[in-house]
């Protein structure tokens, strides 16, 4: 039994199929692009701080997709090394975070609820960017990269191991838990390096099916009755193994998270529906 996942019985046999075909994430790599409208997003965090509550797009858009996997956990799956589906064990997000004054990034790796509403989701990603920056010491994800070349040729040595024990779900916890492979989502912030958008690939070591890569704002074109209207977007650059569920479930997915998007209180208080499933 894989501690970073629960097998998922009786999914459509297509999928359970699927896996055994498209034998790689990069084999099964599908990629949209999101154009959130920036404008309900400012208007809101605009009257949070004016009573007093700091919100940044990055958790808005966090919260909305934990509330939107709370809904379609399908988007919660992933496909282990003997080509089955599994859930995972809970709902964590890796990112990338930046640490002024020091050589070199660290990974911060976030683990919600689906109950978290956006008040919660941005205390602890401030908690997890405060203390992945205040830290004197490397974590634990920089002590094990740093025993990993510390010894010549260990490198190599090592990760084979840690890769043949992926493959067959034995890779320990400990590691599972630090591991930024192993989430059930991956987001970077390109915006506040001044970046666009990419698309980000899924990696084939751990268990990790989507990833988003915000961008800079762009104008979007945007047909009125009268005529086209620029609209300002926060792109999403989306990349999802299209093996844990159908296209169709992506689309239906998605258009709940622009939903939330659009009017942010509804990322407030419980969630207004949570899948059995989860």
């Amino acid at each position: 039994m894989r501690p970073d996942g629960i097998r998922v019985k009786g999914a459509d046999p297509m999928y359970s199929l699927m896996p055994y075909f498209l034998t790689k994430r990069y084999d099964a790599m599908n990629m949209v692009t999101l154009d959130i409208p920036v404008a309900p997003l400012k208007e809101y965090i605009n009257v949070q701080r004016a009573k007093g509550v700091k919100l940044s797009h990055l958790a808005l858009i966090l919260a909305a997709y934990v509330r939107t996997a709370a809904e379609f956990p399908a988007l919660n799956r992933f496909i282990g090394g003997n080509h089955k589906i599994y859930a995972h064990r809970d709902l964590s997000v890796a990112m990338v975070v930046i640490r002024p004054g020091r050589v070199g990034n660290t990974s911060a790796k976030l683990k919600f609820r689906p109950e978290d509403d956006i008040f919660t989701v941005q205390n602890k990603i401030d908690k997890a960017i405060t203390e992945s920056r205040s830290a004197e010491d490397d974590n634990k994800l920089d002590k094990l990269m740093n025993v990993l070349l510390g010894v010549p040729f260990l490198a190599r040595v090592l990760t084979g191991l840690l890769r043949f024990l992926d493959r067959h779900g034995l890779l320990p916890r400990a590691i599972c838990d630090v591991s930024p492979f192993h989430a059930s989502l991956l987001i970077t912030n390109l915006a506040s390096i001044r970046t666009n958008h990419i698309y980000h690939h899924i990696y084939e070591f751990g268990t990790t099916s989507v990833a988003v890569a915000m961008g800079n704002l762009r104008d979007i074109p945007k047909r009125t009755k009268a005529s086209i209207e620029l609209e300002r977007c926060i792109p999403l650059g989306v990349v999802m193994d299209e093996r844990i569920c159908s296209g169709h479930y992506f689309s239906q997915a998605f258009a709940r998270l622009k939903e939330y998007l659009k009017t942010p209180s509804l990322l407030e208080g419980p969630p207004r529906y949570i899948n059995p499933e989860i």
